[in-house]
């Protein structure tokens, strides 16, 4: 198991050797986008605000729908729920998304997961989109390794001691996705409803996914 349990160090099974290119990738990726972009505005076929809108759609909400489908699959039907989180390739297929390096951690009311990349900033954009700023900055790649629980605290989730503390770092070869436990009042809702319940940050871990209002 490649995590950082609370308390613990860095798993020595998992490694950020000189077969992960992906930071050297996204490098290259970001320069050939900021000069597209760049020239797109400097022709005046787009605006800096128009660009700005359609990533932020795209990292917030078109992005995170595939996960969110995911995890409502799993929520709604407990045999699928089983099959994504011991073959997760073949339960990705089953509804039409191909992607062979992604591992389902789900959160219970004894243990709580959360995603980073200490090296750089590998994600699962197969299902989530975009990856948000925050995750990318030094400051959550360090900090939610050696002090979990007081990162997640300032996202606003705050953890009864009791509830462990998972860290699992992600790779070039492996991504994580983490399953969110259903919230109560969900009875009855269809998978498309319950969809719209799960966040991108819920599938982070940091946070929970809230009740819908009628439940609350």
């Amino acid at each position: 198991m490649h995590d950082h349990r609370e308390g613990g160090g860095h798993d020595a099974g998992h490694h950020h050797g000189a077969e992960h290119h992906h930071g050297a990738e996204m490098s290259q990726t970001q320069l050939l986008t900021a000069a597209l972009e760049s020239l797109l505005v400097e022709k005046g076929l787009l605006s800096s605000d128009t660009i700005d809108q359609l990533v932020e759609r795209y990292e917030n909400d078109i992005g995170p729908m595939i996960g969110a489908r995911v995890v409502a699959r799993a929520w709604a039907d407990p045999a699928y729920k089983q099959r994504l989180l011991s073959d997760s390739a073949s339960a990705l297929a089953e509804l039409g998304i191909h992607m062979d390096n992604l591992v389902v951690v789900e959160n219970t009311p004894a243990v709580h997961n959360a995603v980073v990349c200490t090296l750089c900033s590998c994600y699962p954009w197969a299902v989530l989109g975009l990856p948000p700023t925050w995750y990318k900055e030094p400051a959550y790649r360090s900090r939610m390794v050696i002090e979990p629980r007081t990162v997640l605290r300032e996202f606003g989730l705050d953890l009864d001691g009791t509830v462990e503390v998972r860290v699992w770092d992600s790779s070039a070869e492996q991504r994580y996705l983490v399953l969110p436990e259903r919230p109560a009042g969900t009875e009855g809702m269809t998978e498309a409803e319950l969809a719209r319940l799960v966040s991108r940050d819920s599938m982070i871990g940091v946070a929970r996914v809230a009740a819908p209002a009628r439940a609350r």
